[in-house]
């Protein structure tokens, strides 16, 4: 690196971030799995997020994930993400986020990226990587189903799609009518799938072998166990849809330990239940290892906390190839002070 390369500082706008996690989301989903090789090897530092929240909006947030990836890669960074859920009623997207990178060798930042995009994009290749290794490796259900229906669910679509993935049905419930109908319409264009309406969470829950929450929901409503008594594969990407019963009735697989179990997630309200953690059989990393074998007569359930790691993974392959496509926006003389004195 020269001593001017030093202070080059990139800004990479979401319409460039959304064209090039579209390209190739296969690769996507390779550089999320490398994250969690790299923080299983121990080779990661993934601080607990902050949330600062506000007296006068009590459904609002904004979060700060910082981290650190190894395993080859070396960048630092911070996520700073904000959930204004009243967004919706003003007809905008209720999440909104940047991500800054930081050269390791330096601390020095080096880009700003749209990062709405990337938050997006690393949740759903989580998930779908996911539901590979919770599905013994095959890329099939005979019928998935998603349980709300915004950006998320959208994008967990095109990932198992990208992925290779062959579904005979695709369930929809959302309890707004027109998500699940801007969703099928996206699916239907984007990808010929069949697509079908569920009257209500717990029959399109009855009709899967493969569930997708994705909600916005604070507090558990989906309480019964023997909804899933056909044992379906659920990615509980929303974190808080299910009952502890739930969760304690199925084998559990989470990215992290501590980082999934606080915060009141549904894996976090079981071991208050019980006292114990003994109902979660390992990491998505240990299965994909193969220390670590599921059951087959149980619901499988991956909880997923999504980890400031993800977001460097995704963010730094980004970073790389709008840098070499010519595609990043070079901010000339960011830095004030490039010697010391």
């Amino acid at each position: 690196m020269t001593h001017s390369q030093q202070f080059d500082f990139f800004v990479i706008g979401g319409d460039v971030v959304h064209e090039l996690v579209s390209r190739d989301r296969v690769a996507i989903m390779s550089r999320v799995q490398d994250a969690y090789a790299a923080h299983g090897a121990g080779k990661t530092v993934n601080p607990d997020s902050y949330f600062l929240r506000f007296p006068d909006k009590a459904n609002a947030r904004i979060i700060a994930l910082p981290a650190y990836l190894g395993g080859g890669l070396d960048v630092a960074g911070i996520k700073w993400i904000a959930s204004f859920p009243d967004n919706i009623s003003r007809g905008i997207p209720r999440a909104s986020a940047v991500l800054i990178l930081n050269d390791y060798e330096t601390g020095y930042p080096i880009a700003c990226l749209e990062s709405s995009i990337i938050s997006a994009a690393r949740t759903a290749a989580s998930a779908v990587l996911g539901a590979e290794w919770l599905n013994d490796g095959k890329l099939q259900a005979r019928n998935v189903g998603f349980i709300g229906n915004g950006l998320i669910s959208r994008y967990i679509a095109d990932f198992f799609f990208d992925k290779g993935w062959r579904f005979e049905n695709v369930h929809l419930f959302d309890l707004e009518r027109s998500y699940s109908e801007a969703m099928a319409k996206h699916i239907h264009e984007q990808r010929g799938a069949n697509v079908l309406y569920a009257d209500s969470t717990e029959a399109l829950i009855r009709r899967c072998d493969m569930v997708v929450f994705a909600t916005t929901a604070p507090t558990p409503y989906v309480q019964d166990p023997a909804l899933f008594s056909h044992n379906p594969v659920v990615l509980n990407v929303s974190l808080r849809d299910l009952s502890p019963e739930i969760i304690l009735s199925a084998d559990n697989i989470v990215d992290d330990v501590d980082h999934c179990l606080k915060a009141n997630t549904s894996p976090h309200l079981a071991e208050q239940r019980v006292g114990n953690r003994a109902f979660v059989n390992g990491t998505l990393d240990e299965l994909i290892r193969g220390s670590i074998r599921l059951s087959g007569d149980r619901p499988r359930i991956f909880s997923p906390f999504g980890m400031g790691i993800l977001d460097l993974a995704v963010g730094i392959h980004v970073y790389r190839e709008a840098v070499a496509a010519g595609r990043a926006i070079r901010i000339d003389n960011f830095f004030h002070e490039r010697k010391r004195w």
